[in-house]
């Protein structure tokens, strides 16, 4: 998963940079409204986390343009201001989700993932994909029934393809799923990946579509 972080505290932003990557997400992280705004205009994230009282630009402004020109991306903000108006004011204008400072880090990843999830059209925090079992909250993937150990970049390609289940993914769209805005990424790196990944689930159960990308199905393990 790979979220836009937009946060003008500086020792913040680093903080949850880090705890979020901890988690194996993909971070994006700005500290102004100018480039924030244009990067969730233009970038492909799963989830943005915004603050209101940005430089540049509010981040009130930068969700109304947002959801204005039909980007979908799932909003969460986080901010000071706690009164109901500005909580009413931040869904009125598009977000998804509330979350005040100060807050729980453990929190806000619980919250991005369900707005992933959700917006990947999942209900359940439970998805299932014939053996493979993916519980989307903790992000603990099991094959089996067994814990499956999964490095930070198997983890976000794994991911991608479960929220997505028996549906082509494009190539480009799970680098962009995969790697941070500045990577630098090799050509072949997806496909290395993608051949660890089948080694650890089995083969079968990621399919290469060739000039499109792949998808995840149930498989045979027989």
């Amino acid at each position: 998963m790979r979220v836009l972080v937009i946060e003008d505290d500086a020792a913040l932003g680093e903080a949850m940079a880090r705890h979020l990557r901890a988690e194996h997400f993909a971070v994006d992280l700005v500290a102004d409204g100018i480039d924030g705004g244009h990067l969730g205009a233009t970038e492909l994230y799963d989830a943005a986390v915004l603050d209101l009282g940005l430089p540049g630009r509010d981040g009130l402004s930068i969700l109304e343009e947002w959801r204005r020109a039909g980007v979908r991306l799932p909003v969460l903000i986080l901010t000071a201001r706690d009164q109901w108006s500005d909580k009413v004011q931040g869904f009125k204008a598009g977000a998804d989700d509330y979350l005040t400072k100060p807050f729980r880090v453990e929190e806000l990843v619980m919250r991005l993932r369900a707005l992933a999830r959700r917006a990947a059209g999942h209900a359940a925090a439970v998805i299932d994909c014939g053996p493979l079992r993916f519980e989307a909250q903790t992000g603990q993937f099991e094959l089996d029934g067994l814990p499956l150990r999964l490095t930070g970049f198997e983890w976000r390609v794994l991911s991608a393809l479960m929220l997505r289940k028996e549906v082509v993914v494009e190539r480009l769209e799970l680098l962009e799923r995969v790697y941070e805005g500045d990577a630098d990424v090799d050509s072949n790196s997806l496909e290395v990946i993608i051949g660890r990944l089948r080694r650890k689930i089995g083969a079968e159960r990621i399919e290469t579509v060739r000039g499109r990308g792949y998808r995840l199905t149930a498989g045979d393990a027989a």
